[in-house]
């Protein structure tokens, strides 16, 4: 099907390392050009060692199965002929133990806003369809163990 890259690149400096007081701040960049300020969380590795200002990989996480749903949303909608006007999503993702004691992002809940204009707008239950749609053809959401669920705006 495709193959898709990130190169991740950190650089120790001159910190010691084995007493683990290392910045955690690193770069990803992507096959677009794009590169972007990575860290650890600062809810994981404190501040000095992580960046706040950076993207952490559990945000990236969130944000990837939110804009995996949002764009297959978008896609379904335009195809039955609705027009979204804007579309905004708030998703939060829980990071919990599970049950044997491993950190891992347990749950991740989508809360979509969506405003429709043009002519015919569709009703709750169609929208409704819309999302399980848009869930159910996210090939991220597929991909994980995470409990993805959509609670719409």
């Amino acid at each position: 099907m495709s193959d898709h890259t990130a190169i991740v690149q950190w650089q120790r400096g001159d910190a010691a390392f084995v007493d683990n007081r290392y910045s955690r701040l690193h770069s990803w960049e992507f096959d677009g050009g794009i590169r972007v300020p990575a860290s650890a969380s600062p809810h994981v590795v404190p501040a000095p060692l992580s960046s706040a200002e950076a993207v952490d990989p559990e945000e990236a996480f969130v944000a990837s199965l939110s804009s995996c749903h949002m764009l297959w949303f978008l896609s379904i909608a335009a195809k039955k002929g609705f027009v979204v006007d804007s579309y905004s999503d708030r998703a939060v993702g829980q990071l919990r133990r599970n049950g044997d004691g491993t950190l891992m992002m347990t749950d991740v809940v989508l809360r979509p806003a969506v405003r429709f204009g043009g002519q015919t707008a569709p009703g709750a239950e169609e929208i409704e369809r819309l999302h399980h749609e848009a869930h159910d053809a996210c090939f991220l959401a597929a991909s994980v163990r995470t409990n993805v669920r959509v609670e719409p705006a």
